[in-house]
């Protein structure tokens, strides 16, 4: 049967999984490294809460969005033919069976375990006498002046709940009225959750609050409290925005707007009385928008604590003295090619050869930062551009180019602004930069740049030399030691001149829409890997050796997708590596038969994107920013850059193995959907540790 055939006879499912289900599936695979007792104690606390800041976005971004297609009456479904009603009720039946076996996972196994070492979660009826003494003064002196009781009756209307701040809901009874009432106190989330308590022992901020209702409601006769928590939709979405005069300021409404979406997700704990939920539903309904009616199916019992997330923050400060319960501490190295003489730069390094680095095993702060930093106090640099897409605030990076704007070079950043949850952190970013005289761009509104390109135009003798970094992660140095991601350093003339004809599109204006060594997204980046998908088909058709392997965070493009079908069909041999979402389905009889799909899961989050098409011996070697999913391949700007250097190359055939090999971290997927987790024999190999050891899994490094 033939995929044209399959199309005709078959329903989309037979073709392709639901993007959000797959995500799903993928969080699921993050839960069970909470589950897996091979992994340090808090780690497993660590992976836990990571499960519950994934929900939260998901909610916010993808659920929300489902949730606005039903109310406009939406029914176009996706390439896999769930409609948006269908995605929503198989989503809520998911989540419920996720978040009961993230409960059962930290009331049975996590917090047990952590007991016996000695830490552990309480209620104020667990806290021993003589701790209360100073638990009273710091609720005194940090938590009481920020906390305000909000009345809810007819004069006083239901506050405003914002978006993932955790809430007391309180019963009181009126002596002097005679009548029951109703409160709400808002968790102050400057505070650490966490609150010691003495002999291994936190007590959660909000039962610390619970115990000091009376000082919140004098002369009030406390009768209950229970925590609740609200998610709201929380994208900015820009598609049908004419270009404005002030995109900066546009964004910054557009934040501030986002504080008041709608309603998409309330979590109580579980013990709280049918009466409050009604009354939560009730109000919360009254603060939706028109035609976005909050449904009763949208509440969530999450057991006796809430946002679960913090538990992240209490993986930091709890056991400090016990090394078991972590991973080892992550040694970083610097490639041999990067250690240069003394008074030497990273350009001396440069323009001997090619450097690929491999983070976090190859230190960020040698390699990446040290090209922003010698680039500003090198004397002949004349000129620096960069995006920022994502940079934490303890950068270098940052730093670097306001010294090289200070010290007279020419400084050009784009920073996009509509980097999903980070616009706040990226305005204040482009006004500190602009404050110091570099050139701040911030693209369009119909695009984000999500490229990770970098130019230092240097002078050299009588001419001029471009050195280039393009990589597949954020210029973060903060992501850089959790997140994989390759970087690489050129001088080569061809991709230097590209790199900088993407700058002046970026800062300027521009009709290029072809590049000499670059693909670059939204100029036809689909076409160009589509074109080396049927090269491949073509050679194995002619009966010679074909094949693909792939590395990605996701893969949803549909077209891309049947080029991958066709190719299997073909009788190419296809390794794809994906993170996360992946709506191809593999072994398909007649249609993906040669496809394998894994992914690996563990102490660090696979983010690097890598492509290599094998055509009789004759490879190509990609690494980039894209994904394959619509949204890189048509409405952001993306660079991806072929290898060439044998050397390098030779490394990345190696890191290939690695992944393939890989029995301890790794999933595979099924034809029909589920993941199996392998296992490994007498001796793991484990992507991670593997490359701990050797950032090129035992090539020359």
């Amino acid at each position: 049967m033939t995929l044209e055939d399959l199309r005709e006879s078959a329903p989309p499912a037979s073709l392709y999984f639901n993007r959000e289900l797959s995500w799903l599936d993928f969080n699921e695979r993050v839960l069970h490294e909470a589950l897996d007792d091979r992994n340090p104690l808090l780690e497993r606390v660590r992976f836990l809460g990571i499960v519950s800041s994934n929900l939260d976005e998901f909610y916010m971004v993808r659920v929300a969005g489902l949730r606005r297609q039903v109310a406009a009456n939406v029914t176009r479904a996706p390439a896999d033919g769930l409609t948006p009603r269908e995605q929503l009720d198989a989503i809520e039946a998911r989540v419920r069976v996720i978040v009961d076996k993230q409960r059962l996972c930290l009331e049975d196994t996590l917090l047990p375990l952590l007991a016996a070492r000695g830490l552990r979660i309480v209620g104020a009826d667990e806290v021993a006498p003589q701790a209360w003494p100073e638990i009273n003064e710091l609720f005194e002196r940090e938590v009481f002046p920020v906390l305000t009781p909000l009345a809810v009756d007819p004069t006083h209307p239901f506050p405003y709940i914002s978006n993932l701040s955790l809430s007391i809901a309180v019963e009181l009874h009126d002596p002097d009225q005679r009548v029951d009432r109703f409160a709400r106190v808002k968790v102050p989330p400057s505070l650490p959750r966490w609150i010691p308590a003495g002999d291994g022992k936190y007590i959660p901020i909000e039962r610390v609050i619970g115990e000091h209702l009376g000082a919140l409601f004098p002369g009030m006769e406390i009768l209950g409290w229970y925590t609740f928590r609200v998610t709201r939709y929380s994208d900015i979405d820009l598609t049908n925005v004419e270009e404005p005069e002030d995109l900066l300021a546009m964004i910054e409404e557009e934040v501030l707007r986002r504080r008041f979406g709608e309603v998409v997700r309330v979590e109580v704990q579980s013990d709280m009385p049918d009466h409050i939920r009604r009354l939560l539903l009730s109000e919360l309904r009254e603060d939706q928008l028109a035609n976005i009616g909050l449904r009763d199916a949208a509440i969530y019992e999450d057991g006796a604590l809430l946002d679960l997330a913090d538990l992240q923050e209490l993986a930091d400060i709890a056991l400090p003295e016990d090394p078991t319960v972590r991973f080892p501490p992550l040694a970083q190295r610097t490639p041999s090619e990067l250690i240069t003489d003394e008074g030497e730069t990273i350009f001396d390094a440069i323009k001997r050869r090619d450097i690929l680095v491999h983070h976090p095993f190859h230190s960020f702060l040698d390699s990446t930062e040290r090209f922003f930093e010698d680039a500003a106090r090198d004397p002949s640099v004349l000129a620096v551009k960069t995006t920022l897409y994502r940079t934490s605030g303890d950068t270098a990076i940052v730093q670097a180019l306001i010294d090289a704007a200070q010290s007279g070079k020419q400084v050009a950043v784009m920073v996009e602004l509509k980097a999903r949850f980070d616009e706040e952190n990226n305005i204040g970013w482009a006004r500190t930069l602009e404050g110091y005289g570099v050139h701040v761009s911030y693209g369009s509104t119909q695009l984000k740049t999500h490229a990770k390109i970098a130019l230092v135009v240097r002078r050299e003798g009588d001419g001029i030399v471009r050195y280039v970094h393009v990589g597949t992660g954020n210029y973060d140095s903060r992501r850089a030691r959790v997140y994989t991601d390759f970087g690489l350093f050129t001088t080569n003339e061809a991709i230097a001149a590209d790199v900088s004809d993407l700058f002046n599109a970026l800062t300027g204006y521009s009709g290029r829409r072809a590049f000499r060594t670059l693909l670059v997204a939204p100029f036809g980046m689909r076409e160009q890997f589509i074109a080396r998908i049927d090269r491949t088909t073509m050679t194995a058709r002619s009966g010679r050796p074909a094949r693909i392997v792939v590395k990605m965070n996701a893969l949803v493009d549909p077209a891309v997708i049947d080029a991958l079908y066709v190719a299997s069909q073909a009788g190419v041999e296809i390794d794809l590596i994906i993170r996360g979402i992946c709506c191809l389905r593999p072994g398909v009889p007649l249609v993906s038969e040669t496809i394998r799909v894994r992914s690996i899961v563990g102490r660090f989050l696979e983010h690097s994107r890598f492509w290599y098409f094998d055509n009789d011996s004759s490879v190509e070697m990609l690494i980039g920013s894209a994904d394959w999913m619509p949204r890189n391949l048509e409405r952001r700007v993306e660079a991806v850059v072929p290898i060439s250097d044998e050397r390098l190359r030779a490394r990345l055939r190696s890191l290939i193995d690695v992944w393939l090999e890989d029995d301890r971290q790794a999933w595979t997927l099924a034809a029909d959907g589920s993941w199996t987790q392998l296992r490994p024999g007498p001796v793991a190999h484990g992507t991670h540790e593997v490359l701990l050891k050797d950032p090129w899994g035992g090539s020359e490094s």
